[in-house]
């Protein structure tokens, strides 16, 4: 346990008796990085993420009635939730993915009780590593407490992936709420998306997870995510005319993809180039993870970047920029924008011993080059989601 986060618990315990004169339980759920397996998720593909460091915090009690009262400490306010009308569209508010939460809960059979909440968010907000998925699943661990309510894993996962595409109106995959229960210190997870198989694939030691934000994220993003979407679909639609069982880009095979090539148009075969391509790297990256080959590993980042960059089109300047810069550095095996693109951050696997050198030739580099300060993050893959045990 670090002692910034006991600082942080201790804290947020206090905070919670200052607004409501009660003693409660703590939860907290991690933000998550994706090493490699960019835009294969929802097409049935492999990913390749690992919890890091950065957490939503919940105090939580029980309280009077059916309401829930939930305080942001990131928004200072504060909102009642009634149990008993929590449906509705999304409201563009934070509260909507609590709210969206109690809900699914409820819908799915669960009786909830009122309680009185405090949420400290730790996870950089729009950066790409999380922080929606990390305060779904703190949410929902701490409502079930206090119900006196349990859901296993899996379908804790799903139900907090479902209450962000009903509440939140955003028709993420299942990998960030997927890792945010199920993340494993010093470890990456190699998640199968169809069938949710995973395994756990040690980190080396001497090794850490470098995140750059570059603190910019462009407008186009959220019309262009859904582009890229339909552009797979039709892939797939064009495919079964030759390939009837194939379900998803994920069924694919590359040759399939050549043989069929002259059939899409130009943009269509691109897009689906770098999802059939990426489910073969993050195969091939856990395999050299598993046998220790850093090089290849990071060999196959940079290739990652590259087509998502070139056939895929979600890199931008800035990005490109950050990979750059990290790819002439001592110690560097690989590096890739990670997320969703048109901004966010970047993800580079440096040589420990590296990494505060890395982080300052880095931020100073990108500075002089945009006039923008980057964030950097020295990381290691942390624990999944669960209740914070405050220290004697």
């Amino acid at each position: 346990m670090l002692a910034t986060d006991e600082t942080t618990a201790a804290s947020l315990h206090t905070r919670f008796e200052q607004l409501f004169g009660a003693q409660p339980n703590i939860f907290r759920a991690p933000g998550r990085v994706n090493l490699i397996g960019e835009h294969t998720d929802y097409n049935d593909g492999f990913v390749m993420p690992a919890a890091i460091g950065f957490y939503t915090w919940i105090a939580i009690a029980r309280g009077d009635g059916q309401t829930l009262r939930v305080h942001s400490e990131q928004f200072n306010e504060t909102v009642d939730l009634p149990l008993g009308a929590l449906a509705g569209p999304p409201r563009q508010h934070w509260s909507d993915f609590i709210r969206g939460v109690a809900a699914v809960l409820q819908g799915n059979g669960q009786i909830l009780s009122g309680g009185n909440l405090v949420v400290d968010g730790h996870v950089p907000i729009g950066a790409g590593l999380s922080s929606s998925a990390s305060l779904e699943v703190a949410s929902a661990l701490a409502l079930l407490s206090v119900s006196h309510s349990t859901v296993p894993p899996l379908d804790l996962a799903r139900l907090c992936q479902r209450a962000e595409h009903e509440y939140v109106g955003t028709r993420c995959g299942i990998m960030d709420q997927f890792i945010a229960i199920f993340g494993r210190s010093t470890h990456a997870l190699m998640l199968d998306c169809r069938s949710l198989a995973y395994e756990a694939l040690p980190i080396p030691s001497d090794l850490r997870l470098v995140i750059c934000n570059s603190m910019v994220k462009h407008e186009l993003a959220g019309g262009e995510y859904n582009r890229r979407r339909a552009d797979c679909e039709a892939g797939v639609r064009i495919l079964q005319n030759q390939l009837p069982k194939v379900r998803a880009l994920r069924d694919v095979t590359p040759t399939d993809l050549e043989r069929n090539k002259n059939e899409m148009p130009e943009r269509v075969y691109r897009r689906c180039r770098h999802v059939v391509s990426e489910d073969a790297r993050v195969v091939d990256a856990a395999n050299a993870l598993k046998s220790g080959d850093l090089a290849r590993f990071g060999h196959l980042m940079n290739d990652s970047h590259r087509s998502l960059r070139d056939d895929y089109e979600v890199s931008c300047r800035e990005l490109d920029l950050l990979v750059e810069l990290a790819s002439a550095c001592q110690g560097v095996y690989g590096s890739r924008m990670t997320g969703g693109g048109f901004g966010g951050c970047t993800i580079t696997l440096v040589q420990s011993a590296e990494a505060d050198r890395f982080r300052g030739i880095i931020a100073e580099s990108y500075q002089k080059e945009t006039g923008i300060t980057p964030h950097v993050y020295v990381c290691s893959a942390t624990q999944g989601a669960g209740a914070w045990e405050m220290l004697a």
